[in-house]
């Protein structure tokens, strides 16, 4: 199981995942653990960071602290780079959206970044949302909310299980992207040939 569950310092999650036994790895940015990931209940196995944020009193022994000084990359990006070394390959991230619009867009790039070597997806209160492969299967989607955001192209997409179809047809910034579909069936496929799309599935 190479699975991780990471946080990061945006806007504190109402609830984490209860399948905590499902991750080979749980850590944080100092950040993110300083505002609130203190407070769960969580095994840590590292925080990272330049630990400028860091309240060294709420950090108990036995969690390793890792320092990433380099500031021409942000603490996610290399925080992400310490779970290749770790031979993580999926992420599960927690806290990426909300407060600073500036860090969730970021957030974004370094995700679209590491896509070739990480499964990242991200969770807020509100929805998940990650950058699919060629070929994506959703499950038990029936009556969410659906959009295909191209990064910044994605060409001969074909959706099935979706209220407003595409047939081969390509989505691109800034003339049409698919914001606001409807899944109207419990299963949802999406395939693309070329391009990055970034899918996105709400809550409810």
């Amino acid at each position: 199981m190479n699975k991780a569950l990471f946080f990061i310092n945006g806007e504190e999650p109402s609830k984490i995942p209860q399948n905590i036994n499902e991750y080979s790895l749980i850590a944080c940015t100092d950040g993110a653990y300083s505002r609130y990931v203190y407070k769960f209940q969580l095994k840590i196995d590292f925080i990272s960071g330049d630990f400028d944020s860091l309240i060294q009193e709420q950090v108990p022994q036995g969690i390793t602290l890792i320092s990433t000084p380099d500031q021409n990359k942000t603490d996610f990006h290399k925080a992400l780079e310490l779970l290749v070394e770790r031979r993580i390959t999926q992420v599960d991230v927690y806290g990426a959206t909300g407060r600073e619009s500036d860090h969730f867009i970021g957030n974004l790039s370094t995700a679209l970044y590491f896509k070739n070597k990480l499964k990242i997806t991200f969770y807020d209160d509100y929805s998940k949302f990650f950058f699919s492969n060629h070929k994506t299967h959703l499950t038990n989607v029936k009556g969410k909310i659906i959009s295909l955001i191209p990064f910044f192209k994605a060409e001969n997409i074909q959706t099935q299980g979706l209220q407003y179809p595409l047939n081969n047809e390509p989505l691109c910034l800034p003339e049409r992207i698919g914001t606001r579909n409807k899944a109207i069936d419990e299963c949802v496929t999406i395939e693309y040939s070329n391009g990055e799309l970034l899918i996105y599935i709400s809550n409810s």
